[in-house]
């Protein structure tokens, strides 16, 4: 049975040489969604230069400001920055090399196919989500995309290549690749740089790795006799709700469309699950204007089967939990100047994020509190849970191994599971496509 052609080689927009890149760059929408100072100083730091500020919509203002005006505004400086001339045309890939806190990160940019992507919980597709959809993110994204001639991504896709033979052979050839862009970006979040693999010669190596990633021979090596379960290729490690979008507009129009509009296709960068230098980050929850006491909402739900400590310190919880052993489910709670441990003993997750989650479902449920947030990183965290009629869970990281086949197992992870690096370490929108 012959194998689908999963990605392609795509046609870039990239920002012209009159362009502030630093500027022009900005983290992906889903980060510092409470976070007021952050996306102000990033509005004084971009001012009225070009920016992809201006064709995005930070989920931070998502409630906050009339949507239809800002969406309508993002379609139409699309279509100004495409009048204005403000890009030239990269075809080909791209080789993303981003040094963050602990090293050089890198990522090949290309294109998938959405033909080949199910982000249903039970998917057997070669592309699958790792989590749950949290379905009031989709709607605003769906109206910018649906009238958006141009698709700026920041979706991170996983590949679970053990034997390093997709992006590590293209590192040990950037010295000799040409250069597309090379800049610091906003606000302490590293540098990045990105190599052209505009070469029929290193595109067809690309293909041919990725052919032998779905053969029957690799996938039975990895996980085990040929199944339609077992069958996958990559996982979204970021951006699920954003390609979940592109998906969803794409079944919609394709009968209208044709197979070979370019709606069919997403831009992603695709990562090595086992690229040392990319970590798991844990994704907190941040509860606003409690009704009671977290702890005794955890009390009343899980009874008997949990633990509580006090901790002196709220650096002794975070150094406890992120050493949490394999096969304990625990977490902290920052509420009213206070850090507690919280240990579960009968689980109704495999995942101590599952378990969590479950609870708050049902506490919001409830009206145990208004609102709840994922966070990315810890200082937002702490500032959040500070503040009156707040609280704060702290979530020990995910481990990497055995992660495909933990998405084989059980489907799609519970929702906002974990990060690929800390807040600002996440992908900053740099290259555009067009879509329509």
């Amino acid at each position: 049975m012959s194998k689908p052609t999963i990605i392609s080689s795509p046609e870039i927009l990239l920002p012209n040489k009159n362009v502030d890149l630093t500027k022009w760059a900005t983290i992906a929408c889903d980060q510092f969604t409470s976070n007021k100072a952050y996306w102000d100083e990033v509005e004084s730091i971009v001012g009225d230069s070009p920016s992809t500020l201006k064709i995005t919509f930070p989920e931070y203002y998502l409630g906050k400001i009339d949507e239809a005006k800002k969406i309508q505004e993002i379609q139409d400086t699309m279509y100004r920055y495409l009048r204005d001339n403000l890009f030239v045309t990269h075809n080909g890939m791209i080789l993303v090399e981003r040094q963050i806190h602990n090293g050089l990160r890198y990522g090949l940019l290309t294109t998938i196919d959405l033909e080949e992507y199910d982000y249903n919980r039970t998917s057997t597709s070669w592309i699958r989500a790792t989590e749950g959809t949290v379905a009031e993110r989709i709607p605003p994204r769906v109206r910018i995309r649906e009238g958006a001639p141009l698709e700026v991504p920041h979706i991170l896709v996983l590949i679970d290549d053990d034997q390093k033979r997709l992006i590590e052979p293209l590192i040990a050839q950037k010295e000799s690749l040409p250069v597309l862009y090379d800049f610091d970006l906003m606000l302490n979040s590293g540098h990045v740089k990105g190599y052209s693999l505009a070469d029929p010669e290193l595109e067809q190596n690309i293909m041919d790795v990725i052919a032998k990633c779905q053969s029957d021979e690799e996938i039975t090596r990895k996980y085990g006799p040929v199944s339609e379960k077992n069958r996958i290729l990559f996982a979204i490690g970021d951006g699920n709700h954003s390609l979940a979008t592109a998906k969803a507009i794409w079944e919609k129009h394709k009968s209208e469309w044709g197979m070979n509009h370019p709606a069919r296709y997403a831009l992603v960068e695709i990562e090595n699950l086992h690229d040392p230098v990319l970590e798991f980050e844990p994704i907190h929850r941040a509860l606003f204007h409690e009704t009671k006491s977290l702890i005794s909402l955890l009390g009343d739900y899980f009874q008997d089967s949990m633990d509580v400590t006090e901790m002196k310190s709220m650096e002794q919880l975070f150094a406890d939990i992120d050493h949490t052993p394999d096969g304990v489910q625990a977490f902290g709670v920052l509420e009213s100047g206070k850090y507690y441990k919280v240990v579960l003993n009968r689980c109704s997750s495999a995942l101590c994020v599952g378990s969590v989650q479950q609870f708050l479902d049902r506490c919001k449920s409830d009206h145990g509190f208004e609102e709840i947030d994922y966070i990315h990183g810890k200082e937002d965290l702490i500032h959040i849970s500070s503040l009156e009629g707040n609280a704060g869970i702290y979530l020990p990281p995910v481990q990497k191994n055995g992660f495909f086949q933990s998405i084989i197992n059980d489907g799609a992870l519970p929702r906002k599971t974990f990060s690929m690096g800390e807040a600002h370490e996440k992908r900053f929108y740099i290259e555009c496509r067009r879509i329509l």
